[in-house]
């Protein structure tokens, strides 16, 4: 594939040149909170840029994957946009700078692309005269022209490193403009940009105020999918090689032909090749559809394949279909997709079969909103979609946009508030939490407060006291307050792991902590009450935790990474965790992961847990360099969090995870790990409840004394229960189905009683008779009575402890004298303090007076009479 050999003869030309080959790094960005996605083959050298890490080499290239989404409602009506795509890049780390870069730029173009140097353009920043000077040796200056900021001035974000690039523009003739240069092509069209080189020199800070890199750098970025449309010469990046690829296997699945030029289906072709690509190369590398982060995103991009599928007639799921055509065109250079193929599949066939019931439900109010809009989706219609039936509003958005159709957002947005409003009205705030403004100027005259793990007491002074959120000089025996301490043994509540409990003295005043947490960055909060004395600012105390609930909660946490563990091991490695609680008594462990696990999975995590624990392996902490760790696969990191240039390691062979938490020194401490519950909590995330030690023991306890329970009951052994309880569940439903025809022969019995009854009222049969029947039961029988009967009134009223029922049911052919159960059903609920309604030929009533109904016969009787 041309793909593949443009991407391969890249990486080996830039080798030859003494780079490095560095892999492509995961979609997701691990150590960089800033962004949702990796979007530049730049990302995973940030680091390298800013001066805060080092690496084995000076020079390096890679072909990155990237995923943008910032113009997803282009993807798909567009030549070039794109959700997913590749990234050729060549970077330099101090090594060389403008004047290689260019050499090496026009060097890959003109013999590794294969361009004609004749349609090459140049674009430099405008007071960039040294970039400029450094092109006129290669192409005219005639063809490189100066852009401003927007377009020739580089920035990673709103904040990191940047500087003024140079782009090559490749000119893909008249037919797509009559434009003399770039700058008079504003649409971009006819000079395609291909390839961008960055001058690296600055790094943006908060505010756009620009300082010095320690280095000047180059950073260069070459869109895979740009290069191969020019290679082809094809008007779109939709008929490059892969893509086209896999819009052929959506030719095959739709019995569609695919045409660029078709405004109305090509697009839906565009964007299901697209979005698949990021789904599955996002999911290979651990993002899995949900409603928070990058797995919203995914979300969305699955649910704008699905609408648009539907458009080529795919009424259940097909996008699982696609997957193979992606890895046989990329699993070779990417074997992360290979190895995710059935996860993947599962997860997006899961995720499709879930939106296509959404769409049933709100499918009919969509096109019904579509319909009636006159151009614009009003405020109340979209707040529908989004209160009822789910849809966020950036879909309501795409569904807009795809429809041609504005939404009126203003109006939404304050729905919306007025919604919160009502919402917040309805919670009552449970707790008072500081004002972290009331902590800002103390840190300014004080050090932060020292945590000692190793200890679990110690000797302290008291920095700062607090009752009601306010510093105060002392504490009253009987108020409830805050303490803040030069050092303390006390671990703060943090990464889920509860804060401590215990005790400050000083002499007989005894402050009682009851939590511990970090209101501020370099504050830990002793927060409790003054159960004897007092005690003052400055004053030196004694502080002590409760060794037995740490050791507890040590136990619980160490097991809480076993667990994490485990479930790799025996689900996969795409595991990761989500959230987690660990106190003192159970483990609460989130995760993603796409299916709920079954009853082996349960026991096999348990088991291997247990396992570990038995083997008593030394738990170890140590801290190194975050820039080591990064290089160590082993070590589990989470993607979102920002870690310190120095992190803490918790090491127990089996699992080596980045924790500052206090942990047991020996997992045999742990004893025994017993899962309680599994369950969902969210799209994607699944949750365990576990317990350790002497809850684990109790939990089991607590199952054999009702496995006990059970067998006295059934008196049988326990290995028999379950072929008891199997025999007393067949001899029920036998039970049930000789009731059920016993009460079959009652309904007859009573039928043809009630047959015996017939009266005449005039020339109409009438029936009206109090009988015992359930609610279920109702309808069928007076139906049916009606079948025996042919032609009358079926009045019967119903008992029903101190309320009543009546139901009537009239024969068609009574209608002509406006005999009709309706109209006889409101002149006699009534009667029975009741109400009720129907249709002329069936209604009923409640009522409060059972006393009544045969009143209520009479009055029925007595109007039939009139209308004969």
């Amino acid at each position: 594939m041309l793909s593949q050999e443009i991407r391969r003869q890249f990486l080996k030309y830039f080798k030859s040149q003494g780079h490095t080959i560095v892999p492509s790094s995961s979609v997701v960005p691990h150590d960089d909170p800033t962004l949702l996605f990796s979007n530049a083959g730049m990302n995973q050298f940030k680091d390298v840029f800013l001066g805060k890490s080092k690496r084995d080499y000076t020079r390096a290239c890679s072909s990155q994957k990237c995923v943008r989404v910032i113009d997803l409602d282009n993807v798909g009506h567009t030549s070039r946009h794109l959700t997913f795509f590749e990234m050729l890049g060549n970077f330099s780390f101090g090594d060389y700078f403008k004047k290689e870069a260019i050499g090496f730029a026009w060097d890959v173009t003109t013999h590794v692309f294969d361009f004609d140097p004749k349609k090459v353009w140049v674009s430099v920043y405008k007071d960039d005269d040294e970039a400029f000077s450094l092109w006129e040796k290669h192409i005219p200056a005639s063809r490189i022209v100066r852009f401003g900021e927007k377009e020739n001035f580089w920035s990673m974000g709103e904040i990191g490193p940047c500087g003024p690039c140079s782009e090559l523009l490749y000119d893909r003739g008249e037919k797509y403009s009559d434009a003399r240069s770039p700058i008079e092509d504003l649409s971009g069209e006819r000079y395609l940009e291909f390839w961008n080189n960055v001058f690296m020199q600055f790094n943006k800070e908060k505010g756009g105020a620009l300082s010095p890199l320690p280095k000047k750098s180059i950073d260069t970025g070459a869109g895979l999918e740009r290069v191969v449309s020019l290679k082809l010469g094809v008007d779109s990046v939709f008929l490059t090689d892969i893509l086209r690829g896999i819009i052929a296997k959506l030719e095959n699945l739709s019995g569609i032909k695919y045409d660029e030029e078709n405004k109305e289906l090509a697009p839906a072709f565009n964007v299901i090749s697209d979005h698949l690509r990021t789904l599955v190369f996002a999911m290979a590398d651990g993002v899995v559809p949900s409603n928070a982060d990058r797995g919203y995103v995914l979300r969305k991009l699955l649910r704008r394949a699905t609408r648009y599928g539907r458009k080529l007639g795919f009424k259940d799921p097909f996008l699982a279909k696609l997957i193979p055509t992606l890895i046989s065109s990329m699993g070779d250079d990417y074997p992360e997709i290979t190895l995710a193929k059935s996860r993947c599949e599962e997860i997006i066939t899961l995720e499709e079969e879930s939106f296509i019931r959404t769409l049933h439900r709100g499918g009919n109010l969509i096109n019904e909103v579509i319909e009636n809009s006159r151009g614009r989706i009003s405020a109340s219609d979209a707040f529908k979609l989004k209160d009822t039936y789910g849809f966020p509003i950036e879909e309501i958005l795409l569904i807009a946009k795809d429809s041609l159709l504005d939404v009126d957002l203003a109006g939404f947005n304050k729905l919306e508030e007025e919604a919160k409003n009502r919402s917040r009205k309805a919670t009552k705030i449970q707790c008072e939490t500081f004002d972290e403004n009331i902590f800002a100027d103390f840190t300014k005259t004080h050090h932060p407060s020292e945590f000692f793990y190793d200890k679990s007491k110690l000797d302290a002074k008291i920095i700062a006291l607090l009752t009601d959120c306010k510093f105060t000089d002392s504490l009253e025996e009987g108020q409830k307050g805050t303490l803040i301490l030069d050092k303390t043994p006390f671990y703060a509540e943090k990464g889920g792991q509860v804060g401590d409990r215990g005790m400050i003295f000083m002499g007989d005043n005894i402050f009682e902590v009851n939590e511990t947490k970090v209101p501020y960055p370099g504050v830990i909060a002793h927060s409790g009450l003054m159960k004897k004395g007092k005690l003052s600012k400055n004053e030196k105390v004694h502080a002590e935790i409760d060794s037995s609930r740490r050791q507890n909660i040590c136990n619980n946490h160490s097991a809480t990474h076993l667990l994490h563990w485990g479930l790799s091991e025996v689900l996969g490695s795409h595991i990761k965790q989500a959230g987690s609680l660990v106190d003192d008594k159970r483990i609460r462990f989130d995760f993603n992961h796409h299916k709920p696990l079954s009853s082996e999975e349960i026991r096999k995590v348990e088991e291997k847990v247990n396992d570990a624990i038995r083997k008593n392996i030394k738990v170890q902490s140590y801290e190194k360099p975050y820039v080591e760790v990064q290089k160590d696969s082993a070590i589990k990191q989470f993607f979102g969090d920002k870690y310190a240039e120095t992190v803490r390691i918790i090491d127990m062979e089996f699992s080596k995870e980045l924790c500052g938490g206090c942990h047991t020194s020996f997992l045999g401490n742990i004893g025994f790990f017993k899962i309680l519950k599994e369950s969902s909590i969210a799209a994607g995330v699944r949750r365990i409840e576990a317990v350790t030690g002497k809850e684990a023991e109790n939990f089991v306890y607590e199952k054999q004394d009702f496995i006990k329970y059970l067998a006295d009951l059934l008196q049988s052994k326990e290995t028999e229960i379950g072929s008891q309880i199997e025999a007393v569940i067949e001899e029920n439903k036998e039970m049930a189905q000789k009731l059920k025809l016993m009460r079959k022969e009652e309904l007859a019995l009573l039928k043809n009683s009630l047959m015996q009854k017939v009266s005449k009222v005039k020339s109409v049969n009438v029936i009206a008779e109090e009988v015992s029947l359930t609610s279920q039961e109702v309808v069928p029988f007076i139906n049916e009575l009606m079948g025996l009967l042919k032609s009358g009134v079926i009045v019967l009223g119903i008992k029903v402890d101190s309320r009543c029922q009546l139901v009537i049911k009239v024969s068609e052919d009574l209608f002509e004298k406006s005999i009709m159960a309706d109209l006889l059903i409101e002149q006699a609920a009534p009667i029975i303090q009741g109400g009720g309604g129907g249709k002329m030929d069936f209604a009923q009533a409640g009522g409060k007076d059972p006393s009544k109904l045969k009143e209520a016969f009479k009055t029925i009787r007595s109007i039939v009479e009139k209308k004969c």
